[in-house]
């Protein structure tokens, strides 16, 4: 294989006409060049070079050479004006993950804040699988993603940054006997059917341990992954249900929804990167829009 190093000291040898005016370009000394031309040629298997009075020319095969070396030179250099480009954030490809309530609270004002600071950047902004969506990071298909009840399962080499606690409230039909209350002790819930709202998962797991920790487990009468239709089924009197704050910005005037106490579910929503990757200014700046639009977004207030 030729020697790129070597092609570039052909190339300042002919652009400059002397092996002494090469030299002094490259801060080699004359005798340095020619040893690099020496090898180039028995690489190349053919003379590169012929002397001309106190000058020298290209042979055909070293003006060959010559116009691949400025072809090497020119793609350096645009690798270099690239990179440069992708370190400073101008340019560049994100992949997000996320689950379903976090996308138009979150993720959605983050988004538009990175594209407003990196309009260069590509965003593949995509759902993911709500069980897990830190594994979209470990397999390599994701650089954020928005996870659940991450501590714990996050591995060494990663950046988890917390963004909010959201809590589940009680959510029920109008005219239920406990919608008069404040708030809603968990274990008051007990002798409900429920509609269930999350599939298997860390979200599932928030409601069903604390359930546990307040001496039942949830009876579930009707199963919907989508808090919109859950709520329906609540209102049409199927059922009662715990929904945490960010999926219920959207409110069926069917039902009321009530603090719950003793214990209060919670869901702990962070982001997700690898470490090396957060030395990418998008990513970094991501992480941290990510943060604003938590504190944005605050605790939903359950309905009076």
């Amino acid at each position: 294989m030729l020697d790129v190093r070597r092609l570039q000291v052909l190339r300042a040898v002919v652009t400059s006409g002397t092996v002494t005016a090469a030299a002094a370009h490259l801060g080699y000394t004359p005798s340095a060049v020619s040893q690099q031309m020496a090898a180039l040629e028995k690489q190349a298997g053919t003379p590169l070079l012929e002397r001309v009075g106190r000058g020298v020319r290209p042979t055909a095969a070293g003006l060959l050479l010559t116009e691949h070396a400025a072809l090497i030179s020119s793609a350096v250099a645009q690798a270099e004006t690239a990179l440069a480009d992708l370190r400073a954030g101008r340019t560049g490809r994100l992949s997000v993950r996320y689950f379903a309530s976090a996308g138009s609270t979150l993720v959605a004002p983050a988004l538009a804040g990175l594209r407003t600071a990196h309009p260069g950047v590509r965003i593949d902004a995509q759902l993911t699988d709500p069980e897990d969506p830190f594994q979209e990071l470990v397999h390599g298909r994701a650089d954020v993603a928005v996870v659940v009840q991450a501590p714990g399962r996050i591995g060494s080499g990663f950046r988890l940054v917390h963004l909010l606690d959201d809590p589940y409230a009680a959510v029920l039909p109008l005219g239920h006997p406990l919608a008069g209350q404040e708030t809603v002790d968990l274990h008051e819930l007990a002798g409900e059917q429920w509609v269930g709202c999350e599939p298997p998962g860390p979200c599932l797991e928030a409601v069903t341990e604390s359930c546990a920790a307040a001496g039942f487990s949830p009876d579930f009468a009707i199963q919907s992954e989508d808090y919109a239709t859950a709520q329906g089924f609540v209102a049409a009197g199927l059922g009662v249900s715990l929904m945490p704050g960010l999926g219920l910005r959207g409110r069926h005037p069917g039902v009321v929804v009530r603090p719950v106490r003793n214990p209060e579910p919670v869901r702990v929503i962070s982001a997700a990167a690898r470490e090396v990757s957060l030395q990418q200014p998008a990513l970094s700046d991501l992480m941290e829009a990510l943060r604003e639009a938590a504190v944005t977004a605050g605790p939903v207030a359950p309905s009076r």
